[in-house]
């Protein structure tokens, strides 16, 4: 009797553990309000959230795996995860690497500078100043494609990036239009800051939104988990996420 109860213990304990490891998601932790962390260690935002509402959806249970930007599609090559959801837009150089799901939210990316700098959103109006971007980004990208001669000081977060634009180490930063203004202008540090030119929506670039990266060979997964963001799009989930954070449609178009 004794070997039976330890053996169903040993059976129970495998199969909790297999259980709670069902997907392991790959997320930031550094993007607000899209994924940040709370002072008590918690990761919060809307990313977080979706996250949560996809995997109650699919019935899954869901461990998040805090990972920094620079060595997130690394680290879901490398089957350290499953799956990332991090506000990582659908580009086609992406496409070279992972897959992804449908898009779950889609917003153009702005430049941000101090209030009344008046500085032209164009190459001749950047050309002699320094430009704060995300290592690794659409941002980043972009600014070396089409501002190839301006200089560009690279961060690991884009929190990095807001300091040394407060600390008047760059002149301006570029990234989402939501992470600046929900993120940072809407906050005390973004006082004395604004948006200034044109949002920028070029897909070569910008792509057609943020979506769900997979590994290329995930397609059951991939399709589960675009089924799933429309199932909470159509149960009124995905809104009762989104009015938490934004007082617009972030699904965009």
């Amino acid at each position: 009797m004794k070997k039976i109860l330890v053996a169903s213990a040993l059976a129970a304990l495998v199969s909790g553990a297999a259980q709670a490891a069902d997907l392991r998601i790959c997320v930031e932790g550094a993007y607000p309000p899209f994924s940040a962390t709370s002072p008590s260690g918690e990761l919060i935002g809307f990313d977080i959230d979706i996250t949560n509402a996809l995997c109650d959806e699919m019935g899954k249970e869901c461990e998040l795996v805090q990972t920094e930007w620079d060595g997130i599609i690394p680290a879901l090559l490398e089957r350290k995860c499953d799956a990332i959801i991090a506000s990582m837009s659908i580009t086609e150089e992406r496409r070279k690497t992972i897959d992804f799901t449908d898009k779950y939210y889609q917003t153009p990316a702005v430049f941000v500078a101090a209030e009344g700098a008046g500085i032209p959103d164009t190459a001749e109006g950047l050309a002699d100043k320094v430009v704060g971007v995300q290592r690794g980004t659409i941002h980043h990208d972009y600014m070396t494609g089409e501002f190839p001669d301006v200089e560009l000081r690279l961060y690991g977060t884009q929190e990095e990036a807001n300091l040394d634009l407060q600390a008047g180490r760059v002149d301006a930063v570029l990234a989402d239009s939501v992470t600046l203004d929900d993120g940072f202008l809407k906050t005390p540090a973004g006082e004395g800051f604004a948006i200034f030119g044109e949002p920028r929506t070029d897909e070569t670039y910008f792509g057609v939104g943020a979506g769900i990266g997979v590994r290329k060979e995930d397609t059951e997964l991939r399709d589960a988990l675009s089924a799933a963001i429309a199932a909470i799009r159509e149960n009124g989930v995905y809104d009762e996420i989104s009015s938490g954070y934004f007082d617009f449609d972030v699904y965009g178009d």
